[in-house]
Formats: structure tokens, C-alpha cells, sequence
């Protein structure tokens, strides 16, 4: 039965994702709050908040859920073209609260951002403790691009990104697929396929499928060192 719930700031748990509305596609609950705590048992079960600045808190469960394999991102040969002629360098975890303030930045178009000061200060909760991530890309000492999420066992949630240059956040998104390749993960959330992503070769699954590739790999183990602060480099 498809039904809509209501959280409060006691419970954690949320409601099975197949409870989800299907109009709008994938609202499960509202309500609760960020606390680490809950942000993690939600990515946990395949769910993730989403909401606009005056609205209460949203959490979302889609179907179909979009997702990379990593390693078989789809790179078109202009794009690596272009991308063979900067001089850019990428990071990982080097300044997480500059990669959500540059995702905060309203996109061309639009009047505001989701990514509210209260959003940027519930995912460097997470930072802090070791769960959420940031890859940055810099043309010398200024940051131009980039992307974070969270990582839960074998697959990365990405949230959200950003690029202040041409094609900075596609340069971002090949990094981290090489490297999660590299660190031994195996899918990434992307949670809704856009045309961003979808030029990236971003596949549609059913709900189903997500959550029991989900239920399989958020037990799995990486390399340990997978999120030290460190510069990568992007292989074309």
C-alpha cells in the first residue's frame, strides 16, 4: 500500500521504501529531522531527504533509480578532448565545506537551492565523522568543481555538484568513478537520471533491483585508505 508518513524527532526509523508515493514519484515520509544518525539509517535503506528552503523535510525513495557501475562511465571523445587540455588537478576530502557551498550556488535559471546552511551543516556532521566525502577540482588554487556524497559500504550516494568552468563537474564525476573503481566499490546512487547524468551514460533501475543491490553491497568493505586526503589523477 502506497502511503505517505509523518516523522517525528524521536523515531529513526522510517517506513519500507515500497511504500513510496508513486505521484510524486518516490515521497515516503515527511517530517524528522538531520541528525547524523537518521541521514545515515535513510542512505542505509535507500532513502534520501530533498526539499525546498520553506518546506518541511522531504525523504524520497524513486523509482526507477538511476546508478553507475564504476568503470563504465561513458566519455565522449570531445570530452576527452577538452579535458586533455586543462591543467586541472583533483583532490579528495581537501575542502568539503567549499564543495557544498559551490553546490549551493543557485544553478543558471533558478531562484534558490535546496542546499540550505542547515543541509551544508548536516552533511559536514557527517564529514567530520567519516561517512560523507568530497572530490575537488581546482585550476591552480582555485576551485572550479566538484561533488560530495556519502559512502555506505560498497556504494557511494552522491548528492550533489558543481562546476564554476565548462565541464568541471563531468571532470569530477570521471575521477570519482576511477576511483571508487580503484578503492573497490561497486555502484553509485545517483539517485533521478537528468541530462547531466544521462550524458554520462547514468543507467535507470527499478526500485526493487536498487534496494537489494543496496541491501548486498552496504555490507561490503573497501580499501581503508579510500577517503585519506590525498590529490588523484584522472586516467583519458
Amino acid at each position: 500500500m502506497n502511503s505517505l508518513s509523518y516523522l517525528n524527532h524521536t523515531q529513526q526509523g522510517f517506513p519500507p521504501p515500497e511504500q513510496a508515493l508513486s505521484e510524486p514519484n518516490g515521497l515516503l515520509a515527511v517530517g524528522g529531522d538531520l541528525q547524523p544518525e537518521r541521514l545515515l539509517n535513510a542512505y542505509y535503506n535507500g532513502i534520501f531527504p530533498w526539499f525546498n528552503l520553506d518546506d518541511p523535510i522531504l525523504w524520497w525513495s524513486p523509482d526507477p533509480r538511476a546508478v553507475f557501475v564504476p568503470g563504465n562511465m561513458k566519455i565522449s571523445r570531445s570530452l576527452v578532448k577538452y579535458l586533455k587540455k586543462q591543467d586541472w588537478t583533483y583532490t579528495i576530502n581537501h575542502d568539503f565545506s567549499a564543495v557544498t557551498t559551490g553546490c549551493a550556488e543557485p544553478r543558471a535559471g533558478q531562484d534558490g537551492t535546496w542546499i540550505s546552511s542547515e543541509i551544508q551543516q548536516a552533511y559536514l556532521a557527517l564529514h567530520q565523522q567519516g561517512h560523507a566525502h568530497s572530490l575537488e577540482v581546482w585550476q591552480g588554487n582555485e576551485l572550479v568543481g566538484g561533488l560530495y556524497g556519502l559512502a555506505i559500504g560498497q556504494v557511494f550516494c552522491g548528492e550533489s555538484m558543481f562546476h564554476r568552468t565548462t565541464n568541471a563537474s563531468k571532470a569530477a564525476m570521471i575521477v570519482l568513478q576511477q576511483h571508487l573503481k580503484r578503492s573497490g566499490f561497486k555502484l553509485i546512487d545517483a539517485q533521478v537520471v537528468n541530462p547531466h547524468l544521462d550524458s554520462l551514460g547514468a543507467k535507470s533501475i527499478k526500485r526493487d533491483d536498487f534496494l537489494k543491490l543496496l541491501a548486498h553491497l552496504r555490507e561490503g568493505t573497501v580499501k581503508a585508505d579510500s577517503w585519506r586526503k590525498s590529490e588523484v589523477f584522472i586516467e583519458l
